[in-house]
Formats: C-alpha cells, sequence, structure tokens
C-alpha cells in the first residue's frame, strides 16, 4: 500500500467562525499598536522640539495619511481594549456558550468599527 499523501489545506476556502476572527484581530491590533509605538513617541518628541517641528506634525496630522494613521491607531486601540474585555469575560466563565460567544464577537466588530468611525467623524469637525 503506498504511503499516504500530505493533505492540501486550502486556507482561503476555510470559514472561520466570527469569535477566530476577532481573536486574530485581537491579536494584530495588539502588534499594530506596538509597532507603532516608536513612532508616535518620535511624533510626540518632535512637537514638543519646537514651535516649527510642532507646525509640522499638526500639518501632517490634519492631512489624509496622517488622518488615515489616526483612524487606524484609534481602530486598533478600541478593537483590542473591546477584545481583550471579552476574552477576559470568556476566561471568567462568562458568554462561554456557543451563542452568547458569538454575539460578543460580533458586538465587539461592530463597536470597534462604530467607535472608530466616530472617531474619525470628530477628527474632521
Amino acid at each position: 500500500m503506498p504511503a499516504p499523501r500530505p493533505y492540501f489545506l486550502d486556507l482561503r476556502r476555510i470559514r472561520l467562525p466570527v469569535g477566530a476572527w476577532v481573536s486574530i484581530l485581537h491579536r494584530a491590533s495588539g502588534a499594530a499598536l506596538a509597532l507603532a509605538l516608536p513612532g508616535l513617541c518620535y511624533l510626540w518628541m518632535l512637537s514638543l522640539r519646537s514651535p516649527v517641528d510642532y507646525a509640522a506634525v499638526t500639518a501632517w496630522l490634519a492631512g489624509a495619511p496622517g488622518r488615515l494613521c489616526w483612524l487606524a491607531a484609534a481602530w486598533a486601540a478600541l478593537h483590542h481594549l473591546l477584545a481583550g474585555l471579552r476574552h477576559l469575560g470568556l476566561d471568567l466563565g462568562l458568554g462561554a456558550g456557543r451563542a452568547p460567544a458569538r454575539l460578543t464577537a460580533r458586538l465587539v466588530l461592530a463597536a470597534a468599527l462604530g467607535l472608530a468611525g466616530l472617531v474619525a467623524v470628530a477628527g474632521l469637525a
């Protein structure tokens, strides 16, 4: 009998549950926040160095790239906070059933996007 061939796992066809997406995005948002920290510290340092540098930093933050970075950082912080609270609740046994876990996962995704949208709208005003 020939040796069994390795099973090919097509990752594009796997449909992950919503809880898995929240968990993956929780890790990704934490990594994004950690990687963005040196850049944010550098911008803060520049803004404190001189009035000219402060004007340059505020001009960059008022432009499209700065607003996009601000929106991404706001989403990452909000999602990481909300998903972390969800994971803490699951560790304590709150909402560990299938239906409540799916509901809280959907709520985390919607709340993070909604609150990040509010941050974006407030930033445009």
